[in-house]
């Protein structure tokens, strides 16, 4: 309290002062509407401009939040295309959980599964990411791992809660695409030199290929469905050994500031995990 009487005295000219402009420029807004339009126009302004200031920084402490409702969004809106479903085979029976069929009656191909990612390595020539997502919660080995932007990787292991991811950037690392304009086929392998290019190997001689095509997974893929993004063309060269071009490909995946991906289930699996959670009947 003292301080607080010192500090007054101290500054009490420049307080005297404020105070009286303060109270001027409300008498003077109150006796001219010119001047109350334009104190409160500046008022409004100041008083936006915090506002804008605060809302930035409650959206930054915000941001993981909203990473996590946006891949939940994104895995629900992926499970809803049609590209997911298949006719069923009517040539043989089975119990199938009816929230894997669609209004006509169609399986489901693949299921989205939103996954957060907790570790990433881009610089080994062995590189994997680890997913806060395991064998309970739906993951198990083989699984694709695609990300906002493209194709991301492959489940080699899965825990109870975390999985393990090969990542596109590991030398064993192979994946069948093709180019979008044409359908022509290769495999896409990292060189291990940088990890923003990936290689596209034994794409035929014959395939009109040009700097800035789509590099798509293609349908001989194990783990992908096909037509997911792989990359654009970046560079061609030709094997003058054999009839294949060595393409350079520009990743469309950002690996070094992955949050969030999904995980896809094939069919094979929907329809297993339907079969598991069918409750049995006694006769």
């Amino acid at each position: 309290m003292k301080n607080i009487f010192f500090f007054i005295r101290r500054y009490f000219g420049f307080l005297s002062f404020l105070l009286l402009q303060i109270a001027a420029i409300i008498l003077l807004s109150n006796a001219s509407k010119t001047h109350e339009a334009f104190f409160s126009a500046a008022l409004n302004e100041a008083t936006g401009n915090l506002n804008h200031r605060y809302s930035n920084l409650r959206s930054y402490f915000s941001l993981k939040e909203t990473n996590r409702q946006l891949a939940e969004e994104n895995a629900r809106l992926r499970n809803m295309l049609a590209a997911n479903f298949q006719a069923p085979d009517s040539s043989r029976k089975a119990v199938t959980d009816t929230t894997l069929r669609d209004t006509l009656g169609h399986y489901r191909k693949y299921i989205y599964l939103p996954a957060r990612v907790i570790g990433n390595t881009v610089t080994l020539q062995t590189n994997f990411i680890t997913l806060e997502r395991g064998t309970q919660q739906g993951v198990k080995k083989g699984m694709a791992v695609i990300g906002p932007e493209g194709i991301v990787g492959v489940v080699v292991e899965a825990t109870n809660n975390i999985s393990r991811v090969m990542s596109l950037l590991h030398r064993n690392s192979k994946v069948s695409a093709m180019l979008k304009k044409d359908n022509y086929a290769g495999s896409i392998e990292w060189d291990g030199v940088n990890p923003s290019y990936l290689q596209l190997k034994n794409v035929s001689k014959s395939a009109k290929v040009n700097k800035g095509d789509t590099v798509l997974t293609s349908n001989y893929s194990a783990n992908f469905p096909s037509h997911l993004m792989v990359g654009t063309v970046a560079a061609i060269s030709a094997d003058p050994s054999s009839n294949f071009y060595l393409i350079k490909v520009k990743i469309a995946t950002n690996f070094f500031n992955l949050q969030y991906v999904n995980v896809i289930a094939n069919a094979r699996y929907a329809e297993q995990t339907a079969l598991e959670n069918t409750p049995s009947k006694n006769p």
